[in-house]
């Protein structure tokens, strides 16, 4: 593949959907839960262990080379990979919450689900809508119409509980990707977290139960993925695990995984667009997020925009057009109404760079070090444990 001005693409790692990537996650819990809607597995499809109880914790923002350097903080994840309860999985493109959270919640690749970015173009409005505070008129199950995995297993009879924060009862997110099953608002504590899945889980004989923990996400955009504090609540993730292990019930397959990784990028290392008026010729949006620049331009302009792009990028980013991205299957099958969402150039940073819009751009978000998206290592490779209790 070429780059827009004739050179040569460096090779980025597409998600392999269909083995090992978060989108396979809840397709093998509903066969290890010995639902119909998770049968016929393809060869080499993930595979879990059968049990009638699952409790499923999404610790977000914990990927898997963080947590490998920082193992010192995690005995009970760390003695976990030495039992051989761990693997590696891959999130989808871009490595950004909105994103994943369609994987995990409908089984299917992006360019399916259409949760194709943090902010990407409603074509209808011709305007961008923030997938995870949904700040835009857009009904959420009509944007992603297919069935929820929680949907499917609410359907065969096996109860479903949600355990997370009482505002993501009825967000926009919640309801394109995670509806189904009954919803359990908790504190923000870990602890309350752990008494909410530990009554769930043994409320019923079989039954999946999702918990989500958000504050080490928040931790890495705050003070760094690198940080102390990123460190402190990371064991606060492991101590909540090792609780999980001694409550739930003899049987309840536990799985722990996560929607992304994370990187830091300090200011000086990031590109405003607010203050390069090339690279906003012929722009009409910048969408996506800061390491998965996602730009929509005026008819005509994309090829002009995409060589600016990548003349002013260099060897920091890989810029391509919405056709090389799908031919090279970062979105997975796409389907006809998710195509218009995805950017007509995008930017994904290949080196620890960012950019930016402060003309738009709230100064808190303007602010944050620990940024994901793109697909380095540090950010699409997420870690897998489970262990029948």
């Amino acid at each position: 593949m070429t780059s827009p001005d004739g050179g040569v693409l460096p090779v980025l790692p597409a998600p392999s959907y269909g083995r090992d990537t978060l989108a396979d996650l809840m397709p093998a819990l509903e066969r290890a839960l010995g639902a119909a809607g998770g049968a016929g597995a393809d060869a080499g499809a993930l595979e879990l262990p059968a049990a009638d109880r699952v409790c499923l914790l999404l610790v977000d923002g914990m990927g898997e080379v963080a947590l490998r350097e920082r193992s010192g903080h995690t005995p009970a994840l760390r003695r976990w990979r030495a039992d051989g309860r761990h693997r590696v999985l891959t999130a989808g493109f871009p490595t950004t919450t909105a994103t994943s959270m369609g994987l995990l919640g409908t089984g299917l690749p992006p360019g399916s689900h259409g949760l194709v970015g943090y902010e990407v173009l409603d074509p209808d409005r011709d305007a961008l809508l923030n997938q995870l505070q949904w700040d835009g008129p857009a009904d959420p199950r009509r944007w992603q119409p297919h069935t929820t995995v929680f949907q499917r297993l609410t359907a065969a009879g096996v109860p479903v509980t949600r355990v997370a924060p009482p505002h993501f009862d009825g967000s926009g997110l919640t309801e394109a990707a995670l509806r189904g099953g009954r919803f359990v608002g908790t504190p923000e504590r870990l602890e309350a977290r752990v008494d909410a899945a530990v009554a769930a889980v043994r409320a019923a004989p079989r039954g999946l139960t999702y918990v989500y923990w958000g504050l080490l996400d928040r931790t890495g955009h705050g003070e760094g993925v690198g940080s102390w504090q990123w460190g402190e609540e990371l064991g606060r993730v492991d101590a909540a695990v090792g609780e999980l292990a001694r409550r739930l019930p003899r049987g309840t397959l536990l799985v722990v995984t996560a929607d992304h990784g994370m990187v830091d990028v300090p200011a000086v290392q990031r590109l405003d667009v607010a203050h390069e008026p090339a690279l906003r010729a012929g722009v009409r949006h910048v969408g996506g997020e800061p390491r998965a620049v996602q730009l929509y331009t005026e008819p005509g302009a994309a090829e002009e925009v995409a060589r600016a792009w990548s003349g002013r990028l260099g060897e920091r980013a890989r810029v391509l057009t919405r056709a090389q991205a799908v031919d090279a299957g970062w979105f997975g099958a796409v389907e006809e109404h998710v195509s218009g969402r995805i950017g007509d150039v995008l930017a994904v940073m290949t080196a620890p760079v960012a950019v930016v819009d402060s003309a738009r751009m709230r100064p808190e978000a303007l602010r944050l070090l620990g940024q994901h998206g793109a697909l380095t290592d540090d950010e699409r490779l997420v870690p897998l444990f489970t262990a029948v209790l």
